[in-house]
C-alpha cells in the first residue's frame, strides 16, 4: 500500500480523497493555485504545493506541474478526482512513465472510452445497445445541419471530449444546429483542448440512468447498482438518487451486465460509470463511459456500504476486489443535492464572492465512513469565511441523505435543506426545495426534460408555494417577541417608562412573497423562560417552542408538537428593520409592527427603482470576453451584444429590444461586478 498520495484536484473532491487516505493511514499532498491558497483542501492535507496562477489552464491542467509536485514531495501515486486531468489519457500515461501510480484506469482504457466517437464503436462491438447517430467528427456547421436533417430532429450535438454539460447542445431545427455546432466547438476547445464534435439522435422523454462499476487488475469487474440522474438543468445534474424509482430488476441486471461487458472489453481497472439513456419503455442505449469517480458517487456508497475512494486506492495498489457481484448490497434509498453558487431567481447565473456564513446541517453520516446509515452527509471543499472564485466550478457542497425508502429520503433532504445556511453568495437551495416538493418528483414521474418543462420560463419565488404561510408569520412574530422580552429585561430603565409589550401585532409582508399583505397576530400565551408561545394568526393557532439562541440563523423546535427547522434572521440588507424567515424554499421578509405603526407604515410613499432599461447590465460577476457592438451601431432585439465568462461557462447577453448603441461602458478583458453597465443605448 502507498504511504503518500497526491490529489491532483481541488474543492470537495480533494477533501473527500484526503479523508479516505487519512483513514487508511496514507499521507496526502494537496496542490493549489493562487486563488486556492486558503482553501479547505490545502488545510486538510499533510503537505501542499503551489502550482500556478488562478486559471486552471495555468495550474490544475498542467500535467508537468502535477508530476513535479509528486517528485518534490515523494508521492507514490496520484488521485485525479473528477474534472481537470481525471480523464486525460496522456496525463495518465505520463504519470505511469514517471514511475508514479495513477489511481484510476489505465491510460489505454481512458483513451478508448474518453473519445465519445470511438467509445460508441467499441460499445457496439462489446454487445452494448447504442443510439442512432453519426459517430465521426464533423468538419463544418453546414455539414452538421445536413447530418442533423438526415437523422431527423431533435438531435444532440456533442463534443467528443465533453462532459459535465460542456460542449453539448440539443437542436430542434437548422438554426439551432448551426449555432449549437459553433458553440460546442468553441466550448470544447476552451474546456478540453479538443474541438471534435459529433451528432446523434436525441431520445425524447429520456431518463439518464448510470451504472457504477469497479474493476481490478486481476480481471474482476462488478457493477454497484444504478443511479437515477434525470433531474438535470442544461445537461448538468441537480439531484441524483439510488436506486432509480423507474427501472425494473430485469432492466437493472441487463444494464449492469452490459456495463461490465464493456469494462472488460477495455480491460478496465478502478471505479467507472457507464451512462445510459433509457426510454419510457425501459429500452436503454449507451451514452458514454466516465473513466473516473463521479460527483454523485456518495449515493452509491450509501446503499452499498462501500467506500469507492478506498476501493480505487486498493485496486491501484494491485489488490483484488473484496466482493463478488452476488455480495453487492442495495439497502435503503439515497439522494444527493448539488448545492451550487448560483442565483436561481436570476436565471441561475453564477454567484461568486465570500461565504460570509457557511453552516451546513448537522452530519450523522460522513465521507470515508460507510458504517453510519440513514442520516445526513455533507461533502464540501469550502468553509465559513472562504471564497467562491470565478475561475472554477460553481459547486459549494453536496448534500447527501440516506433513508429506509424514497419518501423518507425526500423528507430528510427537505429538512436538511431548511437547515443549510449560506450567506454572502446566492445558492440554488430554494430551487432544490421546490423540486423536492413537486408532485411529479415525489411520484417518481419525471425525465431529463422535467426542469425545462416545469421551469422553462425561469424560476420565480412564486414557484415555491408554501403550504402554510401563516406558520412563517407566526415564527417571525415569535422570534420578534423573544427579542422584545430580552429588551424588557434590561436593567436601568426609567421608572414609569419601562418597555411594555402588548399581545397584538401586525406582520406586514415585504419583497416578492405576499408583498404588502398584513397579518393580524395575537399572542394568546407567551413564556420566555420556557421559550414557548401560542400565536394566533387570523383563524389559525400555532404553539411554538424553540430553544434556539439569539443570533443563530438556524432555528429549530416544534410547532403544534411537530418538529421544524427554519432560518430566521433580523436586519437583512436594505431592510434593517425586517425579519427574514426561510423554510421549504420560501423566503418571507416581514416587519412585525404594533397596530398603530402598521397604520402609519401603510401611508409611506413608494420609491420606484431607477429605470435601467437603456442599459445592458452584467447579470453576474465575471470576465468580459467579448463586446460585439460599437457606438452608433443599430441593434435588433435578440442580437448578440456581449459574452461573459464565469465558472468555466460562457454566457451570451442579447439585446432586449431594437435600438442604437450610445456608449460601450466596459472593455474586453475587464472583470465585471454584478449589475455593472456594459452597453448604454441612445
Amino acid at each position: 500500500m502507498f504511504t503518500k498520495i497526491l490529489i491532483a484536484n481541488r474543492g470537495e473532491i480533494a477533501c473527500r480523497v484526503i479523508l479516505t487516505a487519512r483513514k487508511m493511514g496514507i499521507k496526502t499532498v494537496a496542490v493549489y493555485s493562487e486563488a486556492d491558497r486558503d482553501a479547505r483542501h490545502v488545510e486538510l492535507a499533510d503537505e501542499a504545493v503551489l502550482i500556478g496562477p488562478a486559471p486552471s489552464r495555468e495550474s490544475y491542467l498542467v500535467a508537468d506541474k502535477i508530476i513535479a509536485a509528486c517528485k518534490q514531495t515523494g508521492a507514490q501515486a496520484v488521485h485525479p478526482g473528477y474534472g481537470f486531468l481525471s480523464e486525460n489519457a496522456g496525463f495518465a500515461k505520463q504519470v505511469e512513465e514517471e514511475g508514479i501510480v495513477f489511481i484510476g484506469p489505465k491510460h489505454y482504457s481512458i483513451a478508448a472510452m474518453g473519445d465519445k466517437i470511438e467509445s460508441k464503436k467499441l460499445a457496439g462491438a462489446a454487445g452494448v445497445n447504442c443510439i442512432p447517430g453519426v459517430n465521426d467528427a464533423i468538419d463544418s456547421a453546414e455539414q452538421a445541419v445536413e447530418i442533423a436533417k438526415s437523422i431527423g430532429y431533435p438531435v444532440m450535438i456533442k463534443a467528443s471530449a465533453g462532459g459535465g454539460g460542456k460542449g453539448l447542445r440539443v437542436a430542434f431545427n437548422d438554426k439551432e444546429a448551426l449555432e449549437g455546432f459553433t458553440s460546442c466547438k468553441n466550448e470544447a476547445r476552451n474546456s478540453f483542448g479538443d474541438d471534435r464534435v459529433f451528432i446523434e439522435k436525441f431520445v425524447e422523454e429520456p431518463r439518464h440512468i448510470e451504472i457504477q462499476l469497479i474493476g481490478d487488475s486481476h480481471g474482476n469487474v462488478v457493477y454497484l447498482n444504478e443511479r437515477e440522474c434525470s433531474i438535470q438543468r442544461r445537461h448538468q445534474k441537480v439531484i441524483e438518487e439510488a436506486p432509480s424509482p423507474f427501472i425494473s430488476d430485469a432492466t437493472r441486471k441487463a444494464m449492469g451486465e452490459q456495463a461490465v461487458a464493456l469494462a472488460k472489453a477495455v480491460k478496465y481497472q478502478s471505479a467507472g460509470t457507464v451512462e445510459f439513456v433509457v426510454g419510457k419503455d425501459q429500452s436503454f442505449y449507451f451514452l458514454e463511459m466516465n473513466t473516473r469517480l463521479q460527483v454523485e458517487h456518495p449515493v452509491t456508497e450509501c446503499i452499498t456500504g462501500l467506500d469507492l475512494v478506498e476501493l480505487m486506492i486498493r485496486v491501484a495498489a494491485g489488490e483484488k476486489l473484496p466482493l463478488t457481484q452476488a455480495e453487492v448490497k442495495r439497502n435503503g434509498w439515497a439522494m444527493e443535492c448539488r448545492i451550487n453558487a448560483e442565483d436561481p431567481f436570476r436565471n441561475f447565473l453564477p454567484s461568486t464572492g465570500r461565504l460570509v456564513r457557511f453552516l451546513p446541517p448537522p452530519e450523522t453520516m460522513f465521507a470515508s465512513d460507510v458504517s453510519k446509515w440513514e442520516g445526513i452527509r455533507v461533502d464540501t471543499g469550502v468553509q465559513d469565511g472562504g471564497e467562491i472564485p470565478m475561475y472554477y466550478d460553481s459547486m459549494i457542497a453536496k448534500l447527501i441523505v440516506h433513508g429506509k425508502d424514497r419518501s423518507e429520503a425526500i423528507a430528510k433532504m427537505r429538512g436538511a435543506l431548511n437547515g443549510f445556511v449560506i450567506r454572502g453568495v446566492s445558492s440554488n437551495i430554494p430551487f432544490q426545495a421546490a423540486l423536492l416538493a413537486h408532485p411529479k418528483f415525489v411520484a417518481g414521474d419525471f425525465n431529463t426534460g422535467f426542469i425545462a418543462e416545469n421551469y422553462g420560463k425561469g424560476f420565480r419565488a412564486e414557484d415555491v408555494p408554501h403550504k402554510d404561510i401563516e406558520f412563517l408569520v407566526a415564527l417571525a412574530a415569535f422570534v420578534n417577541r423573544r427579542y422584545l422580552s430580552r429588551s424588557k429585561a434590561i436593567t436601568g430603565q426609567l421608572e414609569g417608562h419601562e418597555l411594555r409589550i402588548g399581545d397584538d401585532f401586525v406582520v406586514v409582508a415585504l419583497g416578492q412573497v405576499g408583498n404588502g399583505i398584513s397579518y393580524p397576530v395575537h399572542f394568546a400565551e407567551f413564556n420566555d423562560k420556557s421559550r414557548t408561545g401560542r400565536i394566533e394568526v387570523g383563524a389559525k393557532s400555532y404553539e411554538i417552542h424553540s430553544e434556539s439562541k439569539f443570533g443563530q440563523v438556524r432555528t429549530s423546535g416544534t410547532c403544534n408538537g411537530v418538529p421544524f427547522c427554519a432560518q430566521v434572521e433580523r436586519g437583512i440588507p436594505k431592510k434593517p428593520l425586517a425579519i427574514r424567515v426561510i423554510h421549504n424554499g420560501t423566503m418571507l421578509d416581514v416587519m412585525v409592527l404594533l397596530p398603530r405603526a402598521a397604520e402609519l407604515h401603510a401611508l409611506m410613499p413608494y420609491k420606484a427603482p431607477p429605470d435601467m432599461s437603456r442599459y445592458v447590465l452584467s447579470p453576474m460577476p465575471g470576465l468580459l470576453v467579448d463586446v460585439a457592438v460599437q457606438p452608433g451601431q443599430k441593434v435588433q432585439a435578440g442580437e448578440r451584444v456581449a459574452v461573459i465568462e464565469a465558472m468555466k461557462m460562457e454566457n451570451v447577453l442579447f439585446a432586449a429590444a431594437d435600438g442604437v448603441v450610445g456608449k460601450v461602458l466596459a472593455a474586453k478583458g475587464e472583470s465585471l461586478a454584478v449589475d455593472q453597465p456594459i452597453v448604454e443605448f441612445a
